[in-house]
C-alpha cells in the first residue's frame, strides 16, 4: 500500500486539537488493514515528520435508521493516534 491509501485523513475535533497543543499528539483515519510500523512510516514520508509513537484501535460504526424501518450501519474505522517527536508540528488548515 502506498502513503495516500493508508492515512485517509487527519481528524480534526477539539479533543484532538487540545492533544496536539499539550502532548503533541494528532489522530489519523487509517486503512482497517494498516499495521503500525505501515502508519508510522507513511505519516513520515506524507508530513516530513519524525513519529515515536502510534497508538491504533478499531471503532466500531454507529447503527443508523434514515426514515425506515431497517437499520444501517455506519462503517468500521481505524484510528491512530500519532506522536510526533518535540520540536515537529502537522500544520492543519
Amino acid at each position: 500500500m502506498n502513503p495516500f491509501e493508508i492515512i485517509k485523513t487527519v481528524r480534526l475535533t477539539e479533543k484532538g486539537t487540545r492533544q496536539g497543543e499539550k502532548y503533541n499528539q494528532y489522530t489519523i483515519v487509517a486503512d482497517r488493514l494498516a499495521t503500525k510500523p505501515q502508519i508510522r512510516q507513511a505519516v513520515q514520508e506524507l508530513f516530513k515528520v519524525k513519529v515515536t509513537k502510534v497508538n491504533t484501535l478499531n471503532v466500531r460504526g454507529k447503527a443508523r435508521r434514515k426514515r425506515t424501518a431497517q437499520a444501517g450501519k455506519a462503517p468500521d474505522w481505524k484510528k491512530a493516534i500519532v506522536t510526533l517527536k518535540d520540536g515537529d508540528k502537522i500544520t492543519l488548515t
